[in-house]
Parts: structure tokens; C-alpha cells; sequence
């Protein structure tokens, strides 16, 4: 259930579990920034410590022990800022046995705030495979993906996650409409048009699909942009059709600034003006599903 902030009132908390790099723009290093900058407080919880993407290259990889993260997550999940909280993103873990401590975490903030929305970016790979242990990516189906209200798989994290093809649109929202939550918006979705790409967002309102340009060799971490402000529009009441093309506009925006200026990482302190105003044109179009897919 998304509580969405009352004009006027403060923002709620955003709880972000995922990755932290100490070089670079991926996993929560640019949720976080995307947050904050659209004014919400952010508790943030890494799930592994990386010198920057493996994609850059080799370097050490530093996962606490489970008896740690275990305790961390109860401390957390005891905590009397819990009700702080209006909202849970989870992204890239370091381990499956996180998976459970993470579940359990998730749990008692209902118990004490039920209307909080949990967003599940399952990060397990992309079209070359899975780039976590198959019991990690296990584990997120498992665990994480049937507790969340809204999930934000790419088109072959979606396709093994439910074991179904997503290699056209309606074979990929047949499939989000066997993921489970009640909100899926598949990001690198099959596009229309012809060098574009697609955000499909499959809900109880039916279907509809934010496509833009595609970008040759955009940098990574575009996925936490997105399912950050994708929560962000939501929490600030926007309905989920404004809040796909928002957070569309603004990731397609910061990608393409970054690539003109030949920049490997996403330059969003430079160029947060796409995060905040994006001007970039995102063409939207209901999606006919039959009534089998439902």
C-alpha cells in the first residue's frame, strides 16, 4: 500500500539495501543521491563494499560476516525510528543468506508501519547472464521478490526469475503478470520503435510502455537511478503512469549528457538538473494484453 506524502508534509524516510562502491555511480551510490536531492531522508544499508563496478575490473570484495548483517538488520528491525520509514528499495546482494535477513527486516517494518511499500530491484544480471552465484539470484525469487509491492527486473532478470520467454512485449508482460507484485515495471523492455527502448509498467490498471531513444554504450547504473525515482514520484503522488515517464525522462536524460561528454560513470552530481526538471521526451501507449495474461 503507497502512502504518498500530503502537500506540505515531510517526506518520509527511504530505507535503500544494496550495493556501495567507493569509485563510481552504481548501486547505492546513486539512489541514494537521486533521493536526497528530491528531499528524502535515507537510511542506507550496504550489502557488499566494492572499490567501484566489477565491470572496470578486478578488486576486492568485502561481504560482512552473516552473524554481523544478521545483527545489524535486527538492530535496525528493533529500532524505535523505525516508523520513519515509508518505503524499502533493495537492489544487489552480497550473499543469498542476506536474502532471509533482509525478509525478516522487511516484516517487522510492516508490523509497526503496514502501509510501507517495498520495491524489489532484483540485480542478478543482464542479457550475457547472471553476474551473481545462482543461489543469490535463488534467493531474491524466493525471499524478497513475493514480499514487494512494486518490482523493477530488466528483461532477462525478469525471464529467469519466472522462467518464461520476454523476448517480445507481450511475452514480457505475460511474464510480469506471473512475477507476483502488484506493480512490475520491466526496464529494457521490447520496444516499438525501431532503436528505442522500453519501461513496461504492469499493474492493476493494466499495461503501458514509456518508450525513448536508445543510447549507444550508456554506462552502467541506470537501473538503481530508476527504481530510486520511480519510488520517489510515487511517495510524492504521482500516479504510476506520470511516475514511470518522470523517472524515465530523467534516466534517459543523465544518460545522454553523460554520454556526450564521454564520461564512463553517470554524471549525476553534474548534471542532477535531469533528475530534479527532466526535458527529455518519453512517448507513452497503453499495451492490449489478452485476458489469459492476468
Amino acid at each position: 500500500m503507497l502512502n504518498a506524502v500530503k502537500d506540505g508534509g515531510a517526506k518520509p524516510a527511504i530505507l535503500v539495501i544494496t550495493s556501495q562502491v567507493v569509485r563510481g555511480s552504481v548501486g547505492g551510490r546513486g539512489a541514494v543521491f537521486a533521493l536526497e536531492r528530491l528531499g528524502f531522508p535515507v537510511w542506507y544499508l550496504p550489502t557488499i563494499l566494492l572499490p567501484w563496478q566489477p565491470l572496470v575490473g578486478r578488486g576486492q570484495r568485502i561481504v560482512a560476516p552473516m552473524t554481523d548483517f544478521d545483527a545489524i538488520t535486527a538492530d535496525l528491525a528493533a529500532s524505535p525510528f523505525l516508523p520513519e520509514i515509508g518505503a524499502v528499495i533493495t537492489g544487489y546482494l552480497g550473499s543469498p543468506e542476506q536474502a532471509s535477513a533482509v525478509a525478516r527486516l522487511v516484516k517487522a517494518l510492516r508490523k509497526v508501519r503496514p502501509e510501507v511499500t517495498y520495491l524489489c530491484d532484483p540485480v542478478i544480471g543482464d542479457l550475457e547472464g547472471l553476474y551473481v552465484p545462482e543461489a543469490t539470484a535463488a534467493a531474491i525469487r524466493d525471499d524478497l521478490v513475493p514480499l514487494a509491492d512494486i518490482s523493477t527486473p530488466n528483461r532477462f532478470e525478469l525471464a529467469w526469475l519466472t522462467g518464461r520467454p520476454t523476448d517480445t512485449e507481450l511475452q514480457a508482460l505475460s511474464a510480469a503478470r506471473h512475477l507476483g507484485p502488484e506493480r512490475v515495471v520491466v526496464t529494457s523492455a521490447p520496444a516499438l520503435r525501431r532503436n528505442s527502448i522500453s519501461n513496461l509498467l504492469v499493474g492493476k490498471r493494466g499495461a503501458v510502455a514509456a518508450e525513448h531513444a536508445a543510447i549507444d554504450n550508456p554506462p552502467h547504473g541506470t537501473g538503481d537511478f530508476f527504481s530510486a525515482l520511480f519510488m520517489a514520484r510515487l511517495l510524492e503522488g504521482m500516479d504510476e503512469d506520470e511516475a514511470l515517464v518522470r523517472a524515465a525522462a530523467s534516466v534517459f536524460e543523465l544518460v545522454a549528457r553523460t554520454v556526450k561528454q564521454e564520461a564512463n560513470e553517470l554524471l549525476y552530481a553534474a548534471e542532477q538538473q535531469a533528475l530534479c526538471r527532466p526535458m527529455a521526451l518519453v512517448s507513452t501507449r497503453r499495451v492490449m494484453e489478452s485476458a489469459g495474461a492476468r
